[in-house]
């Protein structure tokens, strides 16, 4: 099942894998690494008068429990904005509040926090950080310019737009650059199921692997990564 619906590629010296659902699992640190859930979103836009269903939190919710258990993972890393802002775990109801605190209680939990959710509360169990090192990669919320060491991080939603058969299709992807030297830097999709997306190939997103001698976008399809090239630096002067 992992194999279906995860796709390995190495990463900074580690194999990761990529799944259909939007997250990330690194087997040999057996972490489901998920970006931007951006909980309680849609009862942040009801109460300024934009009604959408209620039920983004649960879902968001439910996939990445499915995702636990298919993957085995026995410790959870989000890469912040976690709630839409900070007092979105004050609106979870109490199914979501129950499956989030028997999700922290029986996973090594780790929160990274974000610019939405600066105030992360600490009533739901895990641990609270700005960023984390493993093996040698940074993991944060948002990617930082010139970072020169290995980085997992989310915040811009990447999505990939194609056409296919005249149809404009956008799916969530993961974006990953190599600089010159070798060291490689990635922004995973986002995971909550209310986050838009911008275009993977958009300059803020360009801007924010730089400097870089390649970006491409990467999706999960048949248990391969699929790649699509979106940035290449151009060729040095010989002369």
């Amino acid at each position: 099942m992992v194999r279906a619906m995860f796709a390995p590629f190495p990463f900074a010296g580690h194999e990761l894998a990529l799944g259909q659902g939007r997250a990330l699992y690194w087997p040999a640190e057996r972490a489901l690494l998920v970006a931007d859930l951006h909980l309680e979103k849609a009862s942040w836009f009801a109460a300024r008068g934009q009604m959408l269903p209620p039920y983004d939190s649960r879902d968001t919710l439910e996939r990445l429990a499915d995702a636990v258990k298919a993957t085995g993972a026995r410790r959870v890393i989000t890469l912040g904005d976690n709630f839409h802002d900070d007092a979105g775990a004050l609106r979870l109801d109490a199914h979501c509040t129950g499956m989030l605190e028997a999700l922290t209680r029986s996973l090594d939990w780790v929160w990274i926090t974000g610019n939405h959710d600066e105030a992360l509360p600490r009533g739901f169990g895990g641990t609270i950080v700005p960023e984390l090192v493993i093996g040698g990669v940074i993991l944060r919320h948002e990617a930082k310019r010139a970072e020169a060491a290995p980085e997992l991080s989310g915040h811009y939603h990447p999505k990939l737009r194609v056409n296919v058969r005249n149809r404009h299709i956008a799916r969530p992807c993961a974006v990953m650059s190599r600089s010159h030297s070798g060291a490689e830097r990635m922004i995973l999709p986002a995971f909550g199921s209310l986050t838009g997306g911008l275009d993977a190939g958009h300059p803020e997103i360009l801007g924010a692997l730089q400097p870089a001698a390649r970006i491409e976008a990467l999706m999960p399809a048949s248990g391969r990564i699929a790649r699509f090239p979106l940035w290449q630096a151009a060729a040095q002067d010989s002369t």
